[in-house]
């Protein structure tokens, strides 16, 4: 399958057409232009998108947060979480039970948004809705794909924030420069260690992204809860969700020796899903009453009623 992927020209009118269908810099809402998606120039706090550097009441606490996660985010503390994580042995719930669970949740990496998450989950969703209305999977996908913060709260290990949100980068190999705050990573012991440290580490060339360990967090928990319960969404649905933080790749195009085949047609994929997941974030409310018998059928179709976490 083929996708065409319009990237945004910031500084300049996004979908402007003879004059027509205008978005303003100080757009900040969640913006639908004849039904479609309309790509925002700010975030909710008035700065440009994943600007790590800007000046802003979140910009010093994202960058601790950066420093104590690319410390601590090494191989073996990888294996350790997978390791444990795999169990799913915490608590049965619901895919929609789970979604409540993140009313509880800020994201202190994310430089655009401090709303609790179930917000962005229904903002992303509904905004690929509005685009791709046949790719029921993907609307899905766009409502689940944060789910596994709920590994900030109490029941799941209430794990430090480093250990479940942020950039996501593959451990076992050298750290490439397009992750963002790189310079931390010299603090990290795998970046001088000769097993770790090379282009490929532990792995070959072409061996595929699904044998390549990824740091810690939210993508890789949401990832094992949904292959693990036997959803039935397709494989491009679960590279989202396991990869949809990894910036260095979908952002920068770092990494891409690593994968395989079916790695670039899911590639696709997720730079049309990063649209929406990225500039979607806003201070838009959104009904979740009247969203939510549409997104409980998908629910229904794709997954079991009660899931192993």
């Amino acid at each position: 399958m083929t996708i065409l992927i319009e990237q945004p020209e910031f500084g300049v009118e996004v979908g402007t057409e003879a004059g027509e269908k205008k978005v303003f810099e100080e757009e900040k809402e969640l913006v639908l232009d004849d039904g479609l998606f309309v790509v925002p120039h700010t975030n909710s706090f008035g700065q440009t998108f994943r600007d790590y550097d800007a000046e802003g009441e979140r910009q010093p606490s994202v960058e601790i947060f950066y420093q104590i996660n690319h410390i601590n985010q090494t191989y073996d503390f990888v294996q350790r979480m997978r390791k444990e994580y795999s169990k799913l042995n915490r608590v049965e719930m619901s895919i929609w039970e789970c979604c409540e669970l993140l009313n509880e949740v800020v994201d202190e990496s994310d430089p655009d948004l401090d709303e609790p998450q179930i917000e962005h989950l229904l903002q992303t969703a509904e905004a690929i809705r509005k685009d791709y209305p046949n790719e029921d999977w993907l609307h899905l996908t766009g409502l689940i794909h944060d789910l596994g913060k709920v590994l900030l709260l109490p029941r799941f290990g209430e794990l430090p924030q480093w250990a479940v949100v942020g950039d996501t980068f593959p451990v076992g190999c050298s750290f490439d420069q397009a992750n963002v705050h790189h310079k931390y990573f010299k603090e990290n012991p795998d970046y001088y260690n000769p097993a770790y440290n090379t282009k490929f580490g532990v792995y070959s060339e072409g061996c595929g992204l699904e044998n390549v360990m990824m740091s810690w967090g939210h993508d890789d928990y949401m990832y094992l809860v949904a292959k693990e319960n036997n959803c039935t969404l397709p494989s491009a649905a679960l590279f989202i969700i396991r990869y949809h933080s990894f910036y260095a790749l979908h952002k920068a195009g770092a990494y891409k020796h690593l994968m395989n085949e079916e790695d670039v047609e899911n590639l696709n994929w997720l730079h049309v899903f990063n649209k929406y997941d990225l500039y979607s974030k806003s201070k838009v409310r959104i009904d979740v009453e009247k969203v939510k018998p549409y997104y409980l059928s998908l629910i229904e179709k794709y997954f079991p009623s009660k899931l192993r976490w």
